[in-house]
């Protein structure tokens, strides 16, 4: 935050305060325990029970809501830290493995490993942990379990590839992982800094990345050299199930973000399942109002593959 927040500042993103709402027992009972919008006959019902207009218990929900709303400054920090890890994760891995073989990689023969391939592993484990410690604290979506699997998943391979000696192979699971992630982080800065063009841009080559990298090169390359070419014991089959989960996974969030596409070129709007706004945030994504962005349309792909927030859905939060 300390180099983030001066250059979100420097450049333009806006860093302003939500209103707070007045304190009322009646609404926030509501709003905590009941729902965060409520229904019209529910508005009548609380504008009786506080004694004030339904117009103005409507705009208490309203601010109530965007007050639990991070600000724009906020998720560009967050933005900004995921986009250093995953660059320097990605372009420090390509380094250490940009000349080692497939077949080295499986390989249960004891190698030398440069110290330097710990200190990856290590720090790669501590940053999913570190995903996994925080999902309390984060706003509850709707893929709230497809996060949970995707980070145990992904704890659980990278443990148990160090036990069985197959860090260069992890390593590469890594990369192909993190190739698009950084590119995905680079779109939401730019969509905070208001740089709409460059913004569409980033977000149409992460796509093309994404899919490419997760659903081309992980399972015809890297999955199926390791199903053919490793002989099948207990360690082998684990690595294998948990492989299978997170190619899953893939396949939920690479639709989701094709069917997004198409409807936005086909019609115009946005029709899914889980909304835009929660869908490329699986792993870190900022936080949004969800419930006010469902079924809204929009006239360009920036303005539904950028989280925004006033009235408009986000593609742009949806990847791990």
């Amino acid at each position: 935050p300390r180099l983030a927040l001066p250059l979100g500042r420097r450049l333009g993103v806006s860093d302003k305060r939500r209103p707070k709402v007045q304190p009322n027992a009646t609404l926030e009972g509501f709003y905590v325990l009941l729902g965060r919008t409520p229904k019209k006959g529910d508005l009548v019902s609380l504008a009786k029970q506080s004694d004030l207009p339904v117009k103005e218990v409507e705009t208490w929900f309203r601010h109530r809501r965007a007050q639990d709303r991070p600000r724009l400054m906020k998720k560009f920090c967050e933005a900004s830290w995921r986009f250093t890890f995953y660059f320097t994760s990605f372009f420090s891995g390509l380094g250490l493995l940009y000349d080692v073989r497939m077949s080295r990689c499986l390989s249960l023969v004891s190698q030398p490993l440069p110290s330097a391939l710990d200190w990856f592993y290590l720090l790669e484990l501590s940053f999913y942990c570190s995903l996994v410690a925080t999902l309390p604290f984060d706003v509850k979506r709707k893929d709230f379990k497809e996060q949970i699997i995707h980070h145990i998943a992904t704890i659980t391979l990278i443990f148990v590839s160090y036990c069985a000696n197959l860090i260069r192979f992890g390593m590469i699971v890594m990369l192909v992982h993190d190739a698009s992630d950084y590119i995905l982080e680079l779109a939401k800065m730019l969509h905070y800094m208001k740089w709409k063009r460059v913004c569409e841009a980033v977000f149409i080559v992460f796509a093309v990345v994404f899919i490419i990298s997760r659903l081309v090169i992980f399972p015809l390359t890297t999955y199926y050299y390791f199903v053919t070419k490793f002989q099948l014991f207990l360690i082998s089959c684990l690595i294998n199930t948990f492989l299978l989960i997170l190619q899953l996974l893939h396949i939920f969030w690479s639709y989701l973000i094709i069917q997004m596409i198409f409807s936005v070129i086909l019609c115009g709007t946005v029709r899914s399942r889980v909304t835009p706004a929660e869908l490329l945030n699986s792993c870190v994504g900022s936080c949004v109002d969800t419930s006010a962005h469902r079924d809204q349309s929009s006239s360009s792909l920036v303005d539904v593959a950028v989280a925004v927030n006033e009235n408009r859905t986000s593609p742009l939060q949806y990847i791990p």
